[in-house]
């Protein structure tokens, strides 16, 4: 019968679930009596929507499937196993550190698997795990244990099979992969190491990153080399920054101060002027007043970040921040909204300076994909043409986000 999955969160998440998914279609393939339906669900314990939608999601999977067979991973079920079990239509869990085990998914130990394919044209790649900080907010650490570093050998084999596969473009991610280190290798070395050894690597681009690795005088110098001289190296960067007050990130118990935060990026930007630069953000933080809302508003206008991801402070049980001083609901909301729209004008700025100019696109679907800079891009004035290709296309105009674009001659 059918196996499929529902995924929750991150990019690590959607990357771990294509590696499940081919694990459960194999172990399905093997036990030729099985005849019954199989639902993953792969949930994330970010916030308590994020594990609102998980349940919702059994309910409704039990409800239309009650014969099927629900198992349930991911971070939220790592956390309160007890309470996931007890779900309606759930058969079992599957813990965080065997859920990339074949095993887990009945394949027999001697089948000899070839790697998980990816399912994305921008071809996901696991460098790291886990995390060793303990930020007041975040429950990732006790969901995914401590850090741990995929060795290099392995990296540069599955890049290798990525390539060979199709996939034009690597993303390298994890749960903190700026902690990535084998001996005194570092990400910057990572990175130059997969380039070297996997010339087919059109396009490498980085997931969420620390601000740390950019700090100018201790960040990771090898990484700065390649934002120098590497255009393999996309010029895009998304930063876990989560607030631009130097008090509320104490209270996050977070590594880096704004003014850090800014020199980093006036350097970044002298090397790579169009570059686009995201950021992580959480709004409402306890204790933050409407005085520290605003050196987060400004330090975001300031320093014109163009790709924003903000979430209203969400409560995690067991954490500190959870013990601090909250502030009511509809006020996160409200400075949540202000982040976005300001983020959506600093976002229409910068896809208006690429108007009029070639970018080299990769199609992600037959009308539509990303420059370098990671601006959305959609194909106009031409008949769809093949995925996860790169192609040299005219930027025309702006469009819902978008930039439409046509075939250069």
């Amino acid at each position: 019968m059918s196996v499929s999955i529902v995924t929750f969160g991150c990019r690590l998440n959607a990357h771990e679930s294509d590696a499940m998914l081919h694990y459960a279609r194999e172990g399905n393939d093997q036990d030729t009596g099985s005849k019954q339906k199989t639902i993953i669900v792969n949930t994330c314990t970010v916030t308590a929507e994020a594990e609102r939608q998980a349940r919702q999601a059994i309910r409704k999977a039990h409800r239309e499937n009650p014969g099927a067979r629900i198992i349930v991973t991911g971070c939220a079920s790592e956390r309160e196993p007890e309470k996931w079990a007890a779900l309606d239509g759930v058969d079992h869990l599957v813990p965080n550190g065997e859920k990339l085990s074949p095993a887990s998914w009945g394949v027999s130990p001697k089948a000899n698997l070839p790697p998980p394919p990816s399912r994305h044209t921008r071809a996901l790649l696991q460098v790291q795990q886990g995390c060793d900080h303990r930020c007041t907010f975040c429950v990732i650490p006790y969901g995914r244990g401590a850090s741990k570093s995929l060795p290099l050998f392995d990296i540069i084999s599955r890049a290798r099979t990525l390539t060979e596969a199709g996939h034009e473009e690597i993303v390298l991610t994890g749960v903190d992969i700026a902690s990535w280190q084998e001996g005194s290798y570092g990400l910057g070395s990572l990175c130059k190491a997969l380039l070297k050894h996997v010339p087919a690597i059109k396009r490498l681009r980085l997931s969420s990153l620390d601000p740390v690795l950019l700090d100018a005088r201790n960040g990771d110098r090898d990484f700065w080399d390649l934002l120098t001289d590497e255009q393999r190296l996309m010029p895009h960067l998304h930063l876990s920054l989560q607030a631009g007050s130097d008090l509320i990130l104490k209270r996050m118990k977070r590594r880096h101060l704004t003014k850090d935060v800014s020199q980093s990026l006036e350097a970044i930007r002298k090397l790579r002027p169009d570059i686009g630069i995201g950021a992580d953000l959480i709004a409402g933080f306890p204790t933050e007043t409407d005085e520290l809302f605003e050196e987060t508003y400004h330090f975001i206008e300031e320093n014109a970040l163009p790709f924003l991801h903000v979430f209203p402070y969400s409560e995690r049980p067991g954490t500190p921040a959870a013990r601090m001083p909250s502030l009511p609901k509809i006020v996160r909301q409200e400075r949540a909204a202000r982040l976005r729209n300001l983020g959506e004008r600093i976002h229409a700025a910068f896809l208006s300076r690429f108007i009029g100019q070639e970018k080299d696109v990769l199609l992600e679907t037959q009308t539509s994909g990303h420059t370098p800079e990671f601006a959305v891009v959609t194909l106009v004035n031409s008949p769809p043409i093949t995925t996860g290709k790169t192609y040299r296309m005219r930027l025309l105009g702006i469009e819902d986000r978008k930039i439409n674009a046509e075939i250069a001659a």
